[in-house]
């Protein structure tokens, strides 16, 4: 499974800044409003270890990681249809399942059970409206708020600066068609601390691109 999720990242990142054609990693004529479950990964911007460290084979969060987590926690409370599974935060770059609901998505475990609609939290938007978000919505707003989170607490609590900005302007999707898939996304991302030392975004591997 792990060397499949390789092959399925490649393109993930550009490790050349000057590359101007970017090839998109979306899929061409693909709904991603429509319900079902999606595997992603987002990648920090340049691959800065931003969020903590590995000790013994297990993550240890930082303050900015915590806030992270707690913005992931924050999804499925904020955005109605939205909701989330498996989640790890890495140093530099996270591994999550989010599933769009409205419909029992295909594939999904026995033992899983969407939440009702929640009404909306701290979002600007309007009690009892309930949008449609795609994935490139969702992780969007993922991101612009744990970037807004972060600068906030580089200015009041001292934390280390991102390099102009915290996330890689593109990110990773696979999109879960069965529950053996599910079983296997799983597994890699509670496994993911435990393979740092040779995952392919470890620091070892980028220290001489930049």
């Amino acid at each position: 499974m792990e060397n499949d999720l390789r092959v399925q990242t490649r393109g993930l990142v550009d490790k050349n800044p000057n590359k101007h054609n970017r090839r998109s990693i979306r899929l061409r004529g693909f709904d991603y409003s429509s319900v079902g479950a999606y595997f992603v990964t987002i990648c920090t911007h340049k691959h800065k270890c931003v969020f903590g460290e590995v000790i013994n084979s297990q993550m240890v969060l930082n303050d900015a990681g915590m806030m992270v987590q707690e913005v992931w926690d924050q999804i499925r409370g904020n955005y109605t249809g939205v909701e989330t599974d498996e989640f790890v935060i890495m140093p530099n770059h996270i591994h999550g399942i989010i599933v769009l609901v409205g419909a029992a998505p295909r594939g999904r475990p026995d033992g899983y059970h969407a939440c009702a609609e929640n009404e909306y939290g701290a979002t600007g938007q309007p009690q009892g409206v309930a949008p449609t978000l795609s994935l490139p919505d969702v992780v969007l707003r993922f991101k612009t708020m744990t970037t807004k989170r972060y600068a906030d607490s580089v200015k009041e609590y001292g934390w280390p600066s991102f390099p102009g900005k915290l996330w890689q302007r593109n990110y990773y999707e696979h999109i879960i068609r069965n529950e053996i898939e599910w079983k296997h996304l799983r597994e890699y991302i509670i496994n993911n601390p435990v393979k740092w030392e040779c995952d392919r975004n470890h620091p070892s591997v980028w220290e001489h691109t930049w």
